[in-house]
């Protein structure tokens, strides 16, 4: 048995449900959750309700975060055609724009020209605009980015077909980054079946070859691992009406770490993966004194332990090889042996 030490982790693309979701998840149990999988620092995506498509919408929410977080919390801003005049004054408050050109619930599906032109000319050009784009609607991603010359990044990337587009715009040297989420890489379409509504999310599990895609180009095409952490109760899940959306920001460090003892990556790479290249990509700030302390001892993923406010995960039952320890958050321990330390509060709101 080892111990090993990595900086804080960063996942930035996760659901923490403010507003309007909170008996799904909130900025406490959300944060705390992250905490417990060695992830200082979450970015939360905008398709709440309302939405954060607006300034006071935005506001409320990153006030409540300041109140209610146990990490560092960032925020993106939504692009709705309905509010695009509002993008100025939200690019002063988000850490980032995210435009939904696939499913996404509520008002922030943008499916015309004009909106996506007013998002690439006027969102400020030192943050980045991050796309939910699937199949051909990277193409249109990869595009917009060559024809503004302005970074774009693709969240929850799933396919072969959708990997293999952007490490060709990449040998381009176009400025597009990707990111592929774990359930995406451990799990598959046979996956699904097994899982039933537990398995249900967007973009929906591939094909075993896409899940072979997505390891081939981990080394060199994708540049982070984000969950999509998009928790809901299991009573939703079992409903007639399924939502789409799994929980994950407490499993994906010991799912990496599980492949890196398979020697499928390497302990750098995911550290690149995991902390630097996410930093690098949103330009958020460094987290002085902050680290992970994980015991490489084998475990088993439970849902009973879970942390975050839905208490499931896909991953109930799969054996790993690490277990977090112990994080320390600008020098005070934030989670130790299973109990979460940091108080509602303690965390940082980005910017």
């Amino acid at each position: 048995m080892s111990t090993i030490t990595l900086p804080g982790l960063i996942d930035v693309h996760t659901h923490l449900r403010v507003p309007g979701g909170e008996h799904k998840e909130d900025f406490a149990t959300g944060t705390a959750a992250a905490l417990a999988g060695g992830v200082t620092m979450v970015l939360g995506m905008p398709n709440t309700s309302p939405p954060l498509s607006t300034p006071e919408a935005l506001a409320l929410a990153y006030a409540q975060a300041q109140a209610d977080t146990r990490c560092d919390v960032g925020l993106f801003a939504g692009a709705s055609p309905e509010q695009i005049a509002h993008l100025p004054a939200l690019g002063e408050q988000a850490v980032a724009l995210k435009i939904y050109l696939n499913d996404t619930f509520g008002p922030l599906r943008v499916e015309d020209v004009p909106t996506l032109r007013a998002c690439f000319q006027t969102w400020p050009r030192d943050k980045m605009i991050a796309m939910h784009a699937e199949k051909q609607s990277v193409a249109v991603g990869i595009g917009l980015a060559a024809a503004y010359e302005r970074p774009v990044h693709f969240c929850h990337i799933s396919r072969r077909e959708e990997i293999e587009l952007i490490a060709d715009a990449k040998m381009r040297c176009l400025p597009v980054t990707c990111e592929v989420t774990p359930h995406h890489l451990f799990l598959s379409e046979a996956d699904a079946v097994r899982l039933g509504p537990l398995g249900d999310m967007r973009p929906v599990l591939g094909t075993q070859s896409d899940v072979d895609a997505l390891w081939e180009h981990l080394n060199d095409t994708v540049d982070c691992i984000a969950t999509d952490h998009a928790p809901h109760t299991l009573a939703e899940k079992h409903s007639d009406k399924v939502p789409p959306g799994v929980p994950g920001v407490e499993t994906s460090l010991v799912l990496m770490l599980t492949a890196v003892t398979q020697n499928r990556l390497t302990l750098h790479r995911l550290i690149e993966l995991m902390a630097a290249n996410p930093r690098c990509i949103y330009n958020l700030p460094e987290q002085p004194d902050t680290h992970v302390e994980v015991e490489m001892t084998p475990t088993v993923i439970r849902s009973e332990t879970m942390h975050s406010k839905c208490g499931w995960t896909p991953f109930d039952g799969m054996a790993v090889a690490a277990q977090v320890r112990r994080v320390i958050l600008r020098g005070q321990v934030a989670y130790e042996d299973g109990v979460v330390t940091a108080v509602p509060g303690s965390g940082q709101t980005i910017p």
